[in-house]
């Protein structure tokens, strides 16, 4: 394990010590994950030195980080926490657990490199699929109306000139002041490079390995200040939609003979600028006796009815075909797993692939029987603005 910082570090600020702790990741080829939960005031900073491809239901994991693609043919990537530290109020709180102090120990007894403007890159031939896509769109419903799919998830990809006074770190904590509603995520490693986000939707939640959640989230609208969240109308359109979601989540609970959930929604909830259906589900582990739930509906989920489409067999394939360019972490999910008993994973949509000299937005728009190409197209550019409009 790498165990050198070099110069000292006066003061435990959070905007001054994580820029160094990026730098001395670059520096000794390690990866990193810092994040912030919904609703929550801490943030967190792992450092990980060595990434591994895992299959292993998370339960059984030490405390880290999981990222997954999209293409569930590949493994998530996990990353164990070798080192994790906590930030409230812009300051390192006081050490939770063995892992804290540890980590804390590190930290006292180094020093810390100068931070420069670094991350890790990976070069990308994707093209924006812009005409394309509302053609796909169109495809797409006509198979609908055909039978061949009730729901289905097409994508777009567009690339963006970043400024040369663009530091992923600064807009991680931009992200975190906008969104207080979101998972905010900047993830860094040799292999899959730097993805920022900040995204609505919890994939699964297992708290204090007795409780598992999940949400069925579906159905965009722009958000205004000030909107009456219990008087916005929704379309047909949009009602289906989000129902298509929320049956597939039952459904999954019916193929592990899984009765006793509780459900709330669907409720308008906004996530940034933009307003969404949602539906909860929560079940008792232990009441179920069920203590691998977690894993076993990880795997049931992803890729959600939400990303993909209905029936999976099919739009999954359909997807790979025909959108025009990978995915790659874009609608995959990630999260950190059995730190301080719990493990949050979030699909990642509202994301960015941070280059050298440019960010690749990624946005995808749930066409049903009711939908419109121009529409569907204009919903991809509102869930784009997510993270342009606080980033630039």
């Amino acid at each position: 394990m790498k165990t050198s910082l070099h110069t000292e570090i006066e003061e435990k600020n959070e905007k001054e010590l994580v820029p160094r702790l990026m730098h001395y990741c670059f520096e000794e080829n390690a990866s990193f994950a810092y994040w912030r939960l919904p609703n929550q005031q801490a943030n967190y900073f792992l450092i990980s030195f060595n990434p591994v491809r895992s299959s292993e239901n998370f339960e059984a994991l030490e405390s880290g980080f999981l990222f997954a693609p999209f293409d569930t043919e590949k493994q998530p990537l996990f990353l164990k926490a070798d080192f994790l530290f906590h930030f409230e109020n812009n300051t390192l709180a006081e050490a939770s657990g063995t892992l804290e102090q540890n980590s804390e120990a590190w930290l006292d007894q180094f020093k810390s490199t100068i931070a420069r403007k670094k991350w890790y890159t990976h070069s990308s031939d994707k093209k924006e699929n812009l005409a394309s896509f509302q053609m796909l769109v169109q495809d797409c419903i006509e198979r609908i109306q055909a039978g061949n799919f009730e729901k289905i998830v097409p994508s777009r990809c567009k690339r963006i000139p970043l400024s040369e006074n663009f530091n992923p770190g600064e807009s991680f904590q931009n992200l975190c002041a906008a969104y207080p509603n979101a998972f905010v995520s900047l993830v860094s490693t040799p292999e899959t490079g730097t993805w920022l986000g900040a995204t609505p939707e919890l994939l699964v939640t297992v708290e204090d390995k007795q409780t598992f959640r999940t949400t069925a989230l579906a159905a965009t609208k722009t958000y205004v200040a000030g909107t009456e969240l219990k008087q916005v109308a929704w379309t047909q359109k949009e009602i289906e939609e989000q129902a298509l979601v929320e049956r597939y989540i039952i459904s999954c609970f019916k193929k592990i003979r899984l009765r006793e959930f509780d459900e709330h929604g669907p409720k308008t909830m906004v996530a940034g600028n933009l307003m969404h259906l949602r539906t909860d589900f929560s079940v008792d582990m232990a009441a179920t006796n069920f203590p691998l739930l977690g894993s076993v509906m990880l795997k049931l989920l992803h890729p959600t009815s939400a990303v993909c489409g209905m029936p999976l067999e099919s739009s999954l394939p359909f997807l790979k075909e025909n959108e025009g360019y990978q995915r790659e972490y874009y609608s995959g999910y990630l999260g950190p797993v059995n730190i301080q008993q719990d493990t949050h994973l979030f699909v990642n949509l509202r994301c960015m692939q941070v280059q050298e000299n440019e960010g690749i937005l990624y946005a995808g728009a749930g066409v049903t029987i009711d939908s419109d190409p121009e529409k569907e197209y204009e919903e991809t550019e509102m869930k784009m603005n997510t993270l342009r409009s606080v980033i630039f």
